[in-house]
């Protein structure tokens, strides 16, 4: 039998691969607009940095993690999302000590086992933003801009932005227990995964999807409500900024994002034409993630944008990509001596950056 790719996972052939060159440029030019500097980091991390940075309580962490041992029994995992690496790189390589804010932006890959479906892999490529060092609205409103311009630039119409703010953990826990209070009430009709949840992540209980536990959304206390009053000072400056910038929004507040560094602003761009999975760019701030990871206190914000959606709602909308290179010149020999004449003569047009082949 011919060995298969792994369930979840995609071959990006030559036919397509141009898509995806696109979408990296644009995404890479406009990011250098804002003056974002490129960073690589490993593939792979120590388990304790997504248990500390992620949240152990999250389904990334207890559910979704390629972790192993290596053969000195490390435990290491591959990454799940691209944030906690950004974060552990700037930090261990001293560039927070450097001036600030410090803008980045990086294209990885990302692994999680999750039931594949359309717009969902268990292997995925994203681009990422991360801001370093300023705890502005200002700021937050520049990485949502930024984010906006991408898919402006892509072409992409019909696409949502929804924004919210979680607060900070002052904030967050007088809202815990309102929800905690709340859901209490319907502790047998809810689904075994938000049973769980409900006295370690409260709050991911509005990101349930069943049936019956998103009936109970509606009457459900919000986050809103529960904002100190720098959180709500904080939220308003960022909409404020935001319409000064021409960005179009929807204050959601159900928006709370499965990752537990996040605080104060968050948001995702929808689009209703991949199905289920909707949020083709999703993020916020994260003010507590660098000294939670190890490092001073820094606040921090940024995006992450699953590439393979993107180019699917770019598909289903027939943007145009940048065409497809071909062969500038082709040239025919008809012995063995016109042969390799050609060869030379295409050797010196290859170096002068055409693309040229021969027989």
């Amino acid at each position: 039998l011919v060995t298969k790719k792994p369930r979840g996972t995609e071959d990006k052939l030559p036919k397509e691969i141009y898509k995806w060159h696109t979408v990296e440029k644009i995404a890479r030019n406009v990011a250098e607009a804002y003056g974002c500097k490129e960073i690589r980091t490993p593939t792979f991390e120590h388990t304790e940095l997504f248990q500390r940075g992620v949240g152990g309580t999250t389904d990334v962490v207890q559910k979704e993690m390629y972790t192993f041992n290596d053969k000195k029994g490390r435990s290491i995992t591959l990454k799940p999302e691209g944030t906690a690496g950004a974060v552990r790189a700037v930090i261990e390589n001293g560039l927070l000590n450097d001036a600030l804010p410090l803008k980045t932006y990086y294209f990885t890959r990302c692994f999680r086992y999750e039931a594949p479906q359309s717009g969902r892999l268990r292997e995925f490529n994203q681009v990422g933003i991360e801001y370093f060092g300023t705890a502005s609205p200002a700021a937050d409103a520049e990485v949502i801009a930024l984010a906006n311009d991408i898919i402006k630039s892509l072409g992409v119409k019909n696409i949502s932005l929804e924004i919210n703010s979680i607060g900070c953990p002052k904030c967050r826990a007088e809202y815990h227990k309102a929800l905690k209070e709340y859901y209490s009430q319907y502790k047998d009709q809810l689904c075994g995964t938000c049973l769980e949840r409900l006295d370690r992540n409260p709050m991911r209980l509005l990101d349930c999807k069943s049936e019956i536990c998103s009936s109970f959304k509606k009457d459900a206390p919000m986050i809103l409500d529960y904002l100190c009053d720098d959180c709500r000072e904080h939220f308003e400056n960022v909409k404020k900024r935001l319409d000064v910038l021409g960005v179009s929004y929807t204050v959601n507040p159900l928006i709370v994002r499965g990752l537990d560094y996040y605080t104060n602003t968050v948001f995702e761009f929808i689009s209703n034409e991949i199905g289920s999975q909707g949020a083709v760019c999703a993020g916020g701030r994260y003010n507590g993630l660098v000294e939670e990871i190890g490092g001073n206190s820094v606040p921090g914000l940024g995006f992450a944008m699953g590439l393979e959606r993107i180019i699917m709602v770019m598909e289903n909308q027939k943007l145009e990509f940048e065409p497809e290179k071909k062969c500038d010149l082709y040239i025919a020999s008809f012995d063995d001596e016109t042969s390799i004449y050609a060869m030379k003569l295409v050797q010196k047009l290859r170096e002068e950056g055409f693309w040229a082949e021969c027989d």
